[in-house]
């Protein structure tokens, strides 16, 4: 499955590279970021696990993800700032050399059955996380003028099923490559390393995208006026608090198929795996859907998607409840998240875009955090029932700014070409 996950990642790159319309740089992108981003899913699998293992106490289980959330959220404004000033190309490989320590301490962590070194490991992949989720910003500032910004989104996000595929093949292919780790995890940390550096090799042929100088010269407006805007906050809605919703019942999904309703560790992990393809697989669409029905239309079903998702979620619990609502629920990500991140440039000029894309990040990660740990200890002390109730009224709050959004005069040609007019080549 691992081998032939890589074929597919390559042969849809040389697809890219031979025959679609995109600039070299999104190609690029396109083969790199899922062997960097393939240690995150690796982390979810097998963090807990080890942890579990390895801590002083079992109950800091899910510390290492919550700390590589968290500090995902907390360096998204240092690395904004640093691909300001060293260029994307040179900060992302900066985050790339940051995650390849960190997979080296995690393996060092597994081999000495050391739990701080895990944590330090878990730190450098949150760091690392900052940087690499910046690259959907590059890849907007390298569109050309006869690429929508749709369509490149649309194509990194399907990239994101290869980092779902490989990185937990990793995990059971190399788990015992150090034959003298207790833990059995150090050989999939190596592993990950291993793939974090052949994607730092495929960026260094990255360039950078021209800057624009029109309105360079123009002061940037403080944080206070931008984030006042319409726009600003409709796309935030639609990135932050989508993606919130989205990791907050997906984190209580398994604990609530398995541990608490009895469903087989078979059946809930291809609920997982539905929900997983449900995210990444519409990419192949919408751009088609983009430039049919336009952003707004997009975002408008992403939340009556999720509206949806909470009907069937407070239905029943048996196998098919969860299968349904997990599945609609990755399909409403994919609409919503590629929509924030389309409408964010409308709300920046090029001399405000990095502060104003940090912010959208500290924004996004903040709340997946938060709302991953809520989840569980709501499903725990309380019931699946009262998870749903309490995601309704964040949902309406997505469908109210979709509305608010249908009704703006922003045109929705201008929407769907080039969401980066003001940015292009920034």
């Amino acid at each position: 499955m691992l081998l032939l996950s890589l074929l597919a990642l390559l042969a849809v790159t040389f697809y890219l590279a031979k025959f679609s319309q995109m600039p070299r740089n999104i190609w690029l992108l396109f083969l790199a970021q899922p062997l960097a981003l393939s240690a995150y899913p690796v982390m979810v699998f097998i963090g807990g696990l080890l942890a579990t293992r390895i801590a002083p106490d079992p109950s800091l289980a899910t510390v290492p993800l919550t700390i590589v959330i968290l500090t995902t959220g907390i360096f998204a404004w240092p690395a904004a700032f640093i691909a300001r000033k060293l260029g994307r190309r040179n900060a992302t490989l900066l985050g790339l050399g940051i995650l390849f320590s960190g997979a080296l301490l995690c393996a060092k962590a597994a081999a000495d059955s050391q739990f701080y070194w895990l944590l330090a490991g878990s730190v450098c992949f949150g760091m690392s996380m900052a940087f690499i989720q910046q690259l959907r910003f590059a890849a907007i500032e390298s569109v050309t003028d006869n690429i929508d910004t749709a369509k490149v989104l649309s194509t990194l996000l399907f990239a994101g099923i290869f980092a779902a595929l490989i990185g937990p093949e990793v995990v059971l292919k190399a788990r015992h490559w150090i034959v003298d780790s207790p833990q059995g995890y150090a050989g999939s940390f190596v592993a990950i390393a291993i793939l974090v550096f052949c994607s730092a090799v495929i960026l260094w042929f990255f360039q950078n995208p021209v800057i624009s100088h029109h309105n360079m010269a123009e002061a940037p407006r403080p944080l206070g006026v931008i984030v006042k805007q319409p726009i600003f906050v409709i796309a935030v809605i639609s990135g932050a608090v989508g993606y919130g919703l989205m990791s907050y019942i997906m984190t209580a999904t398994p604990l609530s198929m398995h541990q608490v309703n009895g469903h087989s560790l078979e059946h809930t992990k291809w609920v997982i795996q539905s929900h997983i393809a449900a995210m990444y697989l519409p990419s192949l669409i919408t751009p088609y859907l983009t430039r049919k029905l336009g952003l707004k239309v997009l975002m408008l079903s992403g939340a009556l998607i999720y509206l949806v998702v909470a009907m069937i979620a407070l239905s029943g619990q048996a196998l098919m409840h969860y299968w349904w609502a997990l599945v609609l629920l990755g399909l409403g990500w994919n609409f919503l998240f590629l929509t924030g991140t389309a409408l964010l440039p409308h709300s920046y000029n090029s001399a405000e875009s990095h502060k104003v894309q940090a912010l959208n990040d500290s924004l996004v990660f903040f709340s997946q955090g938060l709302f991953s740990l809520l989840a569980g200890w709501l499903l725990f002390k309380a019931s699946w029932a009262v998870v749903i109730y309490v995601s309704m009224p964040l949902t309406l709050v997505v469908l109210i700014a979709a509305i608010y959004h249908f009704k703006m005069t922003i045109p929705i040609k201008q929407e769907t070409l080039k969401a980066h007019s003001s940015t292009s080549r920034a």
